[in-house]
């Protein structure tokens, strides 16, 4: 039996030197393919977590230590030289909560499933209406003083923090906003995200600022908001439970006394544009642009 094994141990061997000796193009094709796609999965992964913002942390500080080997800063490049030696270790506590995810995903998928996108594609398609469902609810929850917390992704996608909510993923509505943020909902307690012009997830926990100088008035909710804007560029609408006031928090910015028209301008020209007219033409353009009008008439 150790024969056998033994002679078809071999005989692998001898078929993998065989391969890699010889200079095949369909091997190296395959090879790239494979590096593309661990590529393409690191991009999306960075995409879908705040590990975006952390490589954009790391890439200062390489640039930092080449400006500091460029002028000979020896106590700078000691102090970095240290950070570089246990570089794994630091990418593995950095990056831990973002891998531990990636890793229980893998694990819960199929085979047939680990090659789909995480996420769908942006698109601009039903913006307004999404806008007007969002501005809806929250002028009716003004009114009655309910409590709510509306995350809106951008670029920066929010898996881990989804994670911690219920996925709905289901078409926004001023209904359904209203009733997951009704005071005696199951979903009520916590924050939705708005993904994809739809409502994704419900009763998601978001991280408080840490900043110290942030107006005392201001509670739980408002702070919720606030930390989630400071490490991501999504737009956070907050509605006051106790004065109604409905507020905005972007880039750990909050602005506060907002109302459905104002928040939907504000809306509309932070996710889709200015819907200004085009200003009117002056001067020789002008008379260009009636001669043309008249022609046209003509015909």
């Amino acid at each position: 039996m150790d024969a056998i094994f033994d002679f078809f141990k071999e005989f692998w061997n001898q078929i993998v030197v065989l391969i890699s000796s010889v200079n095949n193009p369909i091997i190296d094709l395959l090879d790239i393919l494979i590096v593309t796609f661990i590529i393409y999965k690191l991009i999306i992964f960075m995409r879908n977590t705040r590990a975006e913002q952390l490589m954009k942390g790391i890439f200062v500080f390489i640039l930092a230590y080449a400006v500091a080997q460029l002028f000979n800063l020896r106590a700078v490049i000691w102090i970095m030289s240290l950070v570089y030696i246990n570089a794994i270790v630091v990418l593995v506590v950095l990056f831990q909560p973002e891998l531990r995810s990636v890793l229980e995903r893998l694990g819960r998928s199929s085979l047939k499933n680990i090659g789909k996108t995480l996420s769908a594609a942006d698109s601009s398609e039903g913006a307004v209406d999404m806008i007007d469902s969002v501005c809806d609810a929250c002028g009716a929850m003004q009114k009655k003083k309910v409590g709510a917390l509306i995350v809106l992704e951008r670029k920066t996608m929010l898996d881990e923090i989804a994670d911690t909510g219920t996925v709905v993923a289901a078409k926004s509505s001023k209904d359904l906003i209203c009733n997951v943020f009704f005071p005696k909902s199951p979903l009520h307690d916590g924050a939705v995200i708005i993904r994809d012009n739809k409502l994704y997830a419900a009763a998601c926990i978001l991280p408080l600022t840490q900043n110290k100088s942030v107006d005392s008035v201001l509670g739980t909710r408002h702070r919720a908001a606030i930390g989630v804007s400071e490490i991501s560029d999504a737009i956070v609408v907050v509605v006051s439970e106790e004065t109604g006031t409905i507020s905005v928090a972007t880039n750990g910015i909050i602005q506060r006394n907002f109302t459905a028209q104002t928040l939907k301008e504000f809306l509309v020209n932070a996710l889709i544009g200015s819907t200004e007219p085009e200003p009117e033409q002056k001067g020789f353009l002008k008379i260009l642009k009636r001669k043309g009008a008249k022609k046209d008439e003509k015909d």
